[in-house]
């Protein structure tokens, strides 16, 4: 069964919402499927407080139901489901849905955003939210004159071990090599703030306390005659050993970088493809906000609806 849309929203984050807020309001009459985690990953986030509006900060869930909220309200048809294929070669351009319906769309907005990378631990699961974090911009502020860990030896741990040394008493960088793999100005900062401590050749076997994040134990320098284990005290937990973006189904069409962001043409959201359009995490290697993909997925929708116009579409 086929169905025939102009605009065709993948993903339901805030960039997701925020462009069906727009191409409703366009009249475009948007329809979004929400993808396998509806709200995207602010749903995993108990506090945001650094999205403008709300003073007194929401949780994930709640900012994203009244995202979702708003584009009901001028008429996004939001859809539960999953895009599982993409033929892009050629306009309307088709999508499948959850392996079986075909959606045939003039304009496409993919907003499928990225994922986290974890160890694998039952305990990042289990104190999610609860002193577990993969983002330092986001929850750092939580950790005020505490005493945290950031996993990691590329230039995203350090950067978010930095940002966290402004705000925490103490720092432990775990690195599982005995060496960093940033760059040498990161190294540099990093060596020099009193705050940090790297661990090098030190891996994660487990995270320890009663209903949030206490300490962590720690295996060093694992398989050697000399391997040791380690207990530090913590209270929070950052993951910075990088994100997969969620572009594997696009990747025939869509121009990638080397991890799979999407490319864009500079300062726009517009992808090789003429009326395809990519925002939020999907195609942000960088800044990874709430408030950055809302600002793209607004663009988005704009430039989808210029591109109708213009075609006469």
């Amino acid at each position: 069964m086929n169905e025939k849309v102009r605009c065709l929203i993948i993903g339901s984050g805030p960039a997701g919402y925020t462009a069906a807020i727009y191409a409703s309001r366009a009249n475009l009459s948007p329809v979004l499927y929400e993808g396998m985690e509806p709200g995207g990953q602010l749903t995993t986030t108990t506090e945001v407080e650094n999205f403008p509006g709300y003073p007194e900060g929401i949780t994930g869930p709640e900012l994203m139901e009244d995202l979702k909220k708003q584009a009901q309200r001028f008429g996004t048809d939001v859809r539960f489901g999953m895009v599982t294929a993409t033929d892009l070669s050629s306009s309307p351009y088709k999508a499948t849905i959850d392996g079986e319906k075909t959606i045939e769309a003039e304009t496409i907005i993919i907003s499928t955003g990225a994922t986290a990378k974890y160890l694998g631990l039952p305990d990042e699961k289990k104190y999610a939210g609860s002193g577990v974090s993969a983002c330092a911009t986001c929850d750092g502020f939580f950790y005020r004159k505490m005493t945290v860990a950031v996993v990691g030896g590329g230039d995203t741990a350090c950067e978010e071990a930095t940002y966290l040394a402004g705000l925490a008493s103490k720092v432990y960088l775990i690195v599982r090599k005995n060496y960093l793999r940033a760059s040498k100005i990161m190294q540099e900062r990093l060596l020099s703030n009193p705050k940090i401590e790297i661990l090098y050749e030190h891996e994660t076997l487990g995270l320890t306390g009663d209903g949030v994040v206490q300490g962590a134990n720690l295996v060093k320098r694992r398989g050697q005659s000399d391997e040791s284990q380690v207990h530090i005290d913590i209270d929070g937990f950052f993951l910075a050993i990088g994100h997969t973006p969620n572009s594997n189904i696009f990747k025939p069409w869509i121009v990638t970088d080397e991890v799979g962001y999407i490319k864009t043409i500079s300062g726009t959201p517009r992808t090789n493809i003429p009326g395809i359009f990519a925002s939020g995490d999907v195609a942000d290697p960088h800044y990874r906000q709430a408030i950055t993909a809302a600002g793209t997925g607004c663009q988005a929708a704009i430039e989808a609806e210029r591109f109708l116009s213009e075609n006469g579409l």
